[in-house]
């Protein structure tokens, strides 16, 4: 076998990506020699071989552009290599150069597939332009076969990114008919595209936007000036494609007109319209949210009702109008009497609920052209145009009057709400929106200090009332900061054992200039405002501080009884609050009593439940204030944890000797045995009431027969006076109080 030979040239080149690769493969070392000489040049790499199966290594391994290859080699032929190169697919050019001068061997070369035949050595000297030549058309047909790989590439990119766009892509021919639309049709639409094809681009326009439709879909301009982001609606094919409202989306439009140039003429004048291509942006998720956002920037978010600033925008136009027509407007202020109590017995879900009831139920009550609005919390408003007389108001407001009447059900159970109601008229009470709600809100203040549940027409003299209100919120809170509040103390007195047993604690405000007040000309508001916590606090370390002071002076057996208001059993802390001032003066458990009121047993809360037993289980006890004046059953008495009821002084004031008892002393004091409670009247003022309650079994009593309530000091004197003789012989003797007469 002959000897493989691979002579490489310019190696500087060798590895380079871009340069031409020529093989020159032939027995004759000279003639290899004379061909790469003459061959070689700046981006070409030469390389050698004496042998076929040589050349066939080289073709294997390397990229080859062009073979000048002989026909007689020593080991296999020429023609057999050309077989081996069309038989593996290899990509290469082949020129035969050979001194076989037979037309048969050009023929057969030329049908294995070589480009040309050169005659050695008579033809050598065009050797060189026949290589460059084919060797520039190689060049030319891979930068052709590039360069459709890239366009084919490009499209495959582009119809991927049409057919996976989110957005609706289509052609539209010179009339209008679809010629081109992409998927995105069917998810949007619910068409295929075969269904749109051929036809109008109107099919699928919501008929009201037709006419900006023609402006888009027609587009003719291809310049800066072609349509961009026109908002128009696009119908669904059905409804059961994809659910929308009103069976449209709405979409963003950019389209583009499209021109066949002639000699690529620039000019639209002179082009020829094809058509228009465009594409939809479907933007209903994105308009939903702008017009949730604007609806909830103008109405409450709870009940849908126009919100506070929508209210005022109409009522600010209604004023205008009204200005121009003549006529009388009506605002009312609205709030519910009972809501906290629903809220703070159901919770808070709950109190929603009954707001959108509420809610529902002024709707059936103002006309078409009202405006029902809230303005937060339990406070609705509503404004009343076009008014023939201020007194027309009344009409809708005993409406809602009525339509309170009929219980609402919250939490499966009937609950009855009733509403206080101010009105204010435009151009009498006011000549601005805010001044209006003002005096409505002035109005409704005014029923709801007279007995709640009515309505009342805003004057004058109710401005000055509320002026006084705000007064009193502003002298509250600087009355806290100073401590301007004292504890006046009224003895509790055991009939069977003529002692004083207990006192019970009652808050009064030294008002720097009304003198001294008593709780119920302050204490709603101090609830309303939020600062009872402060008072209770005051009230149970004052107590008890002052407990020390007595027990000290040997009433060891002296209990005090403080009030509390209902609403400190909303917040989780009441418990341990009250615990930790007895540990702060290291007073037993047992000589504290907490009044609670009888409204507080109607919540039936679970929680205030636990409350109310966590201080029954640490020793405190728990007493029923003004007991049978509201309306809780039996069953509370046996739910909730009490020692003590009171009978209400409304009861023990028509004793005297010329009615007997009621039948309701006889029913309360029938309860605390049935029940095994401590019994306890309160409002004591003559010996005949005295005598006749213990003649029907009740033992302890208060009231102004044995003391009014006193500052600290002078129930000092009374607890002093005590140890030294029976409270009832003293009495019995002087026929007065311990402190002056028996007065209110």
């Amino acid at each position: 076998m002959a000897t493989l030979a691979a002579t490489y040239s310019n190696p500087s080149y060798e590895w380079q990506e871009n340069a031409q690769r020529i093989l020159i493969v032939d027995d004759e070392e000279l003639m290899r020699t004379s061909l790469r000489l003459l061959l070689e040049g700046e981006d070409r790499v030469v390389l050698e071989s004496a042998t076929g199966l040589g050349a066939i290594d080289i073709l294997t391994t390397q990229k080859i552009d062009l073979l000048l290859l002989d026909i007689h080699l020593p080991d296999i032929s020429g023609l057999e290599v050309m077989e081996w190169i069309a038989g593996n697919h290899i990509s290469t050019s082949v020129i035969i150069v050979s001194a076989d001068a037979h037309i048969d061997s050009a023929i057969r070369a030329t049908r294995s597939g070589a480009v040309n035949f050169v005659r050695k050595p008579h033809e050598l000297d065009k050797i060189g332009h026949t290589v460059a030549n084919i060797l520039h058309r190689r060049s030319l047909d891979r930068r052709h076969v590039l360069m459709t790989a890239r366009l084919e590439q490009s499209e495959r990119l582009h119809r991927f990114l049409v057919e996976s766009s989110p957005d609706l892509i289509y052609t539209l021919d010179h009339e209008g008919r679809f010629i081109f639309v992409n998927s995105r049709v069917e998810s949007l639409l619910g068409y295929s595209r075969d269904e749109l094809i051929g036809n109008f681009y109107t099919v699928i326009v919501h008929e009201e936007d037709l006419e900006q439709a023609i402006y888009a879909f027609t587009e003719r301009r291809s310049d800066d000036r072609a349509i961009s982001n026109r908002e128009i609606r696009l119908k669904c094919k059905d409804n059961h494609y994809r659910q929308f409202e009103n069976r449209y989306i709405v979409a963003m439009l950019s389209a583009m007109g499209i021109y066949e140039s002639p000699d690529n003429c620039q000019d639209e004048q002179a082009s020829r319209f094809m058509g228009t291509y465009g594409v939809a942006r479907d933007v209903s998720e994105r308009k939903r949210a702008e017009e949730t956002i604007s609806f909830q920037a103008m109405h409450d978010h709870l009940t849908h009702l126009p919100n506070r600033r929508l209210f005022k925008d109409r009522l600010d136009l209604a004023m205008a109008h009204t200005l121009r027509k003549g006529g009388v407007i009506g605002v009312m202020f609205i709030d519910l009497d009972r809501f906290k109590l629903a809220n703070d017995t159901y919770g808070h879900a709950e109190g929603d609920e009954l707001l959108k009831n509420v809610a529902q139920r002024l709707l059936h009550c103002v006309r078409v052209s009202d405006t029902l609005a809230r303005q937060g919390g339990d406070e609705f408003t509503i404004l009343l145009p076009n008014l023939v007389l201020a007194e027309d108001a009344t009409l809708i407001a005993k409406k809602i009057m009525e339509q309170f009447a009929t219980p609402f059900i919250v939490a499966g159970h009937e609950f009855r709400a009733s509403a206080s109601i101010g009105i204010a008229i435009f151009p009498r009470d006011g000549d601005s929106a805010d001044l209006l709600l003002k005096h409505a809100d002035i109005a409704m203040y005014k029923v709801k200090s007279s007995g709640k549940n009515g309505y009342a027409f805003f004057t004058r003299e109710m401005s000055s009332s509320y002026q006084k209100r705000i007064s009193l919120e502003n002298e509250l809170h600087q009355a806290i900061r100073n401590k301007e509040f004292e504890l006046h103390y009224q003895t509790q007195i055991n009939i069977t054992c003529n002692r004083i047993v207990g006192l019970e604690a009652l808050v009064r405000w030294q008002h720097p200039l009304h003198g001294l007040l008593n709780p119920d000309s302050f204490i709603d508001l101090v609830e309303e405002l939020g600062l009872i916590s402060s008072i209770t606090d005051w009230v149970l370390d004052e107590a008890c501080r002052q407990l020390v002071r007595w027990r000290a002076m040997g009433m060891n057996d002296l209990r005090i009884a403080v009030n509390v208001s209902p609403q400190e059993f909303n917040n989780d802390d009441v418990v341990e609050r009250i615990v930790s001032q007895l540990n702060r003066y290291h007073l037993p458990e047992e000589v504290l009593d907490i009044e609670i009121t009888e409204n507080l047993l109607m919540h039936d809360d679970p929680h205030v439940i636990s409350k109310l037993r966590r201080l029954r289980e640490r020793g405190i006890r728990i007493s029923i204030d003004d007991f049978g004046t509201r309306y809780s059953s039996l069953n509370y008495l046996r739910r909730f944890p009490v020692n003590t009821i009171k009978i209400d002084k409304s009861f023990i004031r028509d004793l005297d000797d010329q009615h007997d008892a009621t039948p309701i002393i006889h029913a309360i004091i029938g309860i605390a045995r049935g029940f095994g409670l401590h019994l306890l009247a309160e409002g004591v003022e003559t010996s005949y009431q005295m005598r006749i309650l213990r003649e029907l079994g009740c033992e302890e009593m208060q009231g102004f027969f044995f003391s009014k309530p006193l500052p600290a000091e002078k129930v000092e004197l009374l607890l002093l006076e005590a140890l030294k003789q029976p409270i009832i012989s003293n009495y019995k003797q002087q026929n007065l109080c311990y402190f002056g007469e028996v007065t209110e």
